[in-house]
This record gives C-alpha cells, structure tokens and sequence, in this order.
C-alpha cells in the first residue's frame, strides 16, 4: 500500500512499546521527546513530509513544544491542537496549513511562542489573541485580512509582515504592549498616519512599516527611547521630513524611500548610519555634514529635487528627479543646481 511521507515518518514509532520507558530511544526513533515519562516535544525533521496532522496529537497533553516547521503539511490546523494545556512552543512555520485561526487558539493557556508563518492561512486574526501569554507571535506570509486587534500584552516580538491587513494602527492594540521591542508589519495594506504614540512605546528596538498605504507620519518628542531602526519606505506618506527624530538617542538607521515627502533634509539626520531618502521630492541642499567626513552615514538620497548633491559620494550616486518633475511637484519654484 502507498504511503505518504508522513506515514513513512509515523511508521518509525513502535506502538507496541511506551515510548517513554527506559530505553526509551529503542522506541519511535523519529520526532518523540521524553520527559519525566511523559512525551513533552514532537519534533519533526525537515524532510518534506505532507499530509494532514491528526486531532489525536492533542491527547498527548504533555506535549510543551511541537515544531513540524519546513514540510509540505496540508489542511487545517485541528482544532483540538489548541486545548494542549502545557504548550509553550507551536512552530507550524514553512508549510500548506490553510483555514482560518480559530478563537479556540485562546485555549492555550501556557504558550509563548507560535510561529505559523509561510502558511496558507485566510479570514481576520480573532479578538481571543489578547488571551495569550505570547512573548513571540509571527503569522507573516499568509493571507490574513483586515484590522490588527488588540495583541497579547506580553509580547517581545511580532510578525505580521506580507498578508492583507488593512486599516489604522489603533491605540487599543499597542498601548499595553510594554515589552515589544520588534515589530513587522510590512507588506500589507495598513492605512492612515502613522501615529507618534506608536514610536513612543517604551521597549521598542526595530519597527518595519514598509509596503503599505500610510499617507502621513507623526513623530514626537520621546522622555526615553531604545528605537534603534524604521522603515517605512514603499508607502505614500505626505509632508515633511521631521527634526524630532534627532531626539530619538538610539536611531541609527532611518528608511522613507519612495513616498511623497517634501522639503530639506534636516541638518539632525547627520548622526544616523544609514539613511535611505531616495524616492521622494526632497529639495534644497543636503546636509554639509554628510560630505565632509563629520557623518559616517550611508544610504541613498537620489531620486529627489536636492541642489548639488555631490556624484562622488555614495549617497547621490543615483541622479536626481528633472527639473520638470520637481517644478510640477513644487507648483514651478524649484530650480536644481548639478
């Protein structure tokens, strides 16, 4: 009879024997941790197993981390999956699971990581999230749709990058959010001003907002901040370039290429390492600091209205907008200068 991968993989385990008795390693010699002669850890190889996962995982309620991560696993994820009440690790990453996340994922009392990302995954993420204990939460490259709800108040690290999510960056789903230190919600289709409350959460390290359709920014003076990176480069995002950032002690790398901003490039962004402008309609003259060895900063400003941005340096190897371009985007009173 013709098996399947993951039959080939389940036929290795020795039904006849507990897997867990001494020694236990002559028995299901794939995937099975033991612990305390309870099974606590499936883990499989990444050998390209398909097929579906069974419900009867569930029974084995001692299970504390399950990675099946990189196969080719199909179908929805069971539903009793969710009521394992000792969880702390669901990494279902790199594979075919399709199906909504149900409210049942409340049921998980003791997870901190889940990871089902480059998945098949649709519907909205559900209200029961803020149930969660996660510290690490990561759903990118799925095709999950509409707003972002309110998120678990634990959480250290978020993906959500390359799916459908539309709608504002609302206060109720980030306030609580005191620890989160990444966040990746690039490739989506999130909308409005990026809100200055959201750069002030007092852990946060890396934000990526790219590839969305935000069409304003907002930055506030921060009393403390650990902000370290920010892209929100591939957006539509209007107005000006803000001075505010250079009160931001930590910000090194800076990304706003190919939105809609206007205006000079503040004296201020000199303290950055990398900073990628190139895209927009920025004009007047570039900082002095960045040619003259007082700036260590790197990146692009091309691409842009700037007066004499030098092609010697690095950051004006790429040629500016035309005249014509920059006169339309200035209503006729920009002149450039080479």
């Amino acid at each position: 009879m013709f098996r399947t991968p993951i039959e080939k993989f389940l036929a290795s385990w020795n039904f006849t024997s507990d897997p867990c008795s001494n020694p236990h390693f002559t028995h299901f010699l794939c995937g099975l941790s033991c612990s305390n002669n309870r099974v606590t850890q499936l883990t499989f190889d990444r050998a390209g197993y398909s097929g579906t996962l069974s419900p009867l995982v569930s029974q084995l309620t001692q299970l504390i981390t399950i990675d099946l991560s990189d196969n080719k696993l199909s179908g929805p994820i069971p539903i009793s999956l969710f009521s394992l009440p000792n969880l702390r690790t669901l990494n279902l990453r790199s594979n075919s699971f399709s199906g909504t996340i149900p409210p049942a994922l409340s049921g998980l009392k003791t997870i901190e990581t889940l990871d089902i990302s480059h998945n098949l995954l649709t519907g909205v993420l559900p209200d029961s999230l803020s149930q969660l204990g996660l510290t690490r939460l990561d759903l990118s490259f799925n095709k999950i749709k509409g707003p972002i709800p309110k998120l678990p108040r634990n959480l250290i690290e978020l993906a959500l990058r390359s799916n459908l999510l539309s709608g504002f960056l609302q206060p109720a789903s980030f306030t609580e959010l005191t620890q989160l230190e990444v966040v990746e919600l690039g490739d989506n289709s999130l909308t409005g001003t990026i809100p200055g409350w959201f750069f002030l959460l007092p852990s946060l390290q890396q934000v990526n907002l790219a590839n969305n359709k935000f069409t304003g920014m907002e930055i506030l003076k921060p009393a403390n901040s650990n902000l370290i990176a920010m892209d929100a480069g591939y957006n539509k995002i209007t107005g000006y370039l803000s001075a505010n950032l250079s009160n931001y002690p930590m910000l090194s790398s800076l990304t706003l290429r190919y939105n809609k901003l206007h205006g000079p490039i503040p004296m201020e962004y000199s303290t950055l390492k990398r900073l990628f402008l190139e895209g927009n309609y920025l004009n007047g003259m570039p900082p002095k600091e960045f040619f003259t060895g007082k700036s260590s900063v790197s990146g692009s400003l091309g691409d842009n209205c700037l007066k004499s941005c030098p092609v010697s340096s690095e950051l004006c190897l790429k040629s500016q907008k035309s005249l014509a371009i920059c006169q339309q985007a200035y209503g006729g009173k920009v002149k450039q200068k080479s």
